[in-house]
């Protein structure tokens, strides 16, 4: 059992498409939930995922973060850390504590890719499904990183939506 009972999501987060996993209240198995098309205008990808987050009591969302094999970052990574800050802000505004982490999601997309590969699902049916299924990669690795440790792993993402960002998504968000 994970360090605390209580769902977790999993985002594997892109530049056209989000996807969605989600465990069972005890953090044993991620499953996917769903591809978000990604709505940098009104967020409207990531209001979602607060709704489902509220809806499911969930305790935790974990958001990928693609580094190097180096460890280093790319655009990639500056891209999901803003969405993950955007995402804490969002869910602080709903007067929630459901906490958003980063995790190390190396080559997620590419196992993915590999794992409906296998599974014979064809290269243009794969675009619909391969970010459900990184973000199951990306929120199974964090359910047995806690596993092990028995506690929340990764980086503690703090809120930071500036003044002028709060008030764009309060008129989005009508």
């Amino acid at each position: 059992m994970s360090s605390r009972p209580g769902v977790r999501l999993g985002v594997d987060v892109g530049t056209v498409r989000v996807g969605v996993a989600a465990c069972d209240p005890d953090g044993i198995l991620a499953t996917p939930w769903r591809t978000l098309s990604r709505d940098k205008k009104k967020n409207s990808d990531l209001r979602i995922i607060v709704q489902e987050a509220a809806e499911r009591e969930a305790v935790v969302i974990y958001v990928g973060l693609p580094q190097t094999l180096r460890g280093g970052e790319s655009g990639s990574a500056q891209l999901a850390r803003e969405l993950a800050g955007l995402l804490a802000g969002l869910l602080e505004k709903a007067g929630m504590s459901t906490q958003v982490r980063l995790i190390d999601e190396r080559l997620s997309s590419v196992t993915a890719h590999q794992q409906l590969r296998s599974a014979g699902v064809a290269g243009r049916e794969q675009r619909k499904v391969v970010d459900q299924v990184a973000a199951v990669g990306i929120l199974q690795h964090a359910l047995e990183m806690e596993k092990s440790v028995r506690a929340p792993v990764g980086e503690l993402v703090i809120a930071h939506v500036d003044a002028a960002e709060t008030e764009r998504l309060d008129l989005d968000g009508q």
